[in-house]
């Protein structure tokens, strides 16, 4: 692998590294598994770069494993607030969808006030089929996975 600097008035500003095609990361600690494969450019004999898939690569794979771990640890947390009604259903789908109230009214066109509001158990409770079809489509689960956090509670 080569590395390639850029410098500019004495400041590093690039570092690109020129992997051949047998430096490409095949770690398959995560994307073993599954069909996803990133994809990565290296230069092959020729010196021409062309497209080679990898399973996976050590650091990405374990920035990966800390940043799931973080979401699965707050999306528990919520999950506990939930069972002890102090929010919503709502709240714990938005995390584990990893959404924003801002992203989920995009998808379904109710306002990020009235998305925030239905984070209250109680207005949530009262909401009518519609609206709770509506979150429901945007999350791709069924009303009552919605209203039971997805799994036996």
């Amino acid at each position: 692998m080569d590395i390639v600097t850029s410098r500019f008035a004495n400041r590093l500003i690039h570092i690109i590294y020129i992997m051949k095609i047998e430096d490409v990361p095949q770690d398959n600690k995560y994307l073993g598994s599954t069909t996803i494969r990133d994809l990565y450019y290296a230069v092959d004999d020729k010196g021409q770069y062309v497209p080679v898939a990898s399973i996976g690569w050590e650091p990405q794979s374990e920035a990966l494993r800390i940043t799931w771990d973080s979401i699965i640890e707050d999306a528990e947390s919520i999950r506990q607030e939930v069972l002890a009604g102090k929010q919503s259903p709502l709240a714990y789908h938005l995390e584990i969808h990893l959404m924003t109230p801002a992203l989920l009214s995009s998808y379904t066109g109710i306002s990020r006030k009235d998305i925030k509001k239905h984070l209250r158990p109680e207005v949530f409770a009262a909401l009518d089929a519609d609206v709770l079809q509506r979150y429901a489509d945007a999350f791709g689960i069924d009303i009552n996975e919605l209203k039971s956090l997805g799994h036996e509670d």
